[in-house]
């Protein structure tokens, strides 16, 4: 090939070592780097998020129930507050929502709650760490109470019933992560494991339950 031969694209051999030579040659258009404010502009992909623990699919498997255990005490008084005044332990504030296998959030659903105090004890003689209460119209609850204490045998837990109106009662427990107890604990089930933080007045918790109704 001749020196000033045309190399594709119309450009002349001599021209194109020469461009090449010294980087000035340009990029077409179509593949030229953007600028910043091109960058910003450009649709960004979905961010895909996290599923929450209920009905992730619209059609979800409902809350692992679990056995009663010797404490359960019938008649606790309606509150959402088991803490009294001068109680140690870490204060600890759980929070939910009640849904039914449709993903429908089940209003008027009782919840009630017993555990263990700050030694690992439960009251059985009175009402101390036990209380029950109703999920609102959007199937929320709430109740303020204190990590339990461990005692022989058990990781962390906190025993609840919860039971849509006129329905069946699930009886369960839920965990705490990152117990060292929970790997040896025969009834301990990570399905049942509540979402934990650490607040600046206590630890902050959160389960969804998904109760075996339409």
């Amino acid at each position: 090939m001749a020196e000033d031969e045309q190399e594709p694209g119309g450009i002349s051999r001599k021209s194109f070592i020469t461009a090449v030579g010294v980087g000035a040659l340009a990029l077409p258009a179509a593949v030229s780097a953007a600028t910043p404010a091109e960058a910003r502009t450009r649709p960004q992909a979905p961010r895909q998020l996290t599923p929450t623990p209920k009905c992730d699919d619209g059609d979800d498997d409902p809350t692992p129930p679990q056995m009663e255990g010797p404490y359960f005490k019938p008649g606790s008084p309606e509150r959402t507050n088991l803490v009294t005044s001068g109680m140690p332990g870490t204060r600890l504030s759980l929070t939910g929502i009640v849904y039914s296998l449709s993903c429908a959030p089940v209003g008027r659903a009782l919840l009630d709650f017993w555990q263990a105090d700050y030694y690992g004890r439960y009251d059985n003689v009175t009402y101390t760490l036990r209380g029950h209460q109703y999920t609102d119209a959007a199937g929320r609850f709430s109740l303020q109470t204190i990590v339990p204490g461990l005692y022989p045998g058990r990781t962390r837990h906190i025993h609840v019933k919860v039971q849509a109106p006129n329905q069946p009662i699930l009886t369960t427990q839920l965990y705490f992560p990152g117990e060292p107890r929970n790997s040896s604990d025969p009834l301990y089930d990570p399905e049942l494991l509540m979402k934990v933080s650490t607040a600046p007045t206590g630890r902050t918790a959160r389960f969804d339950f998904v109760l075996q109704v339409p």
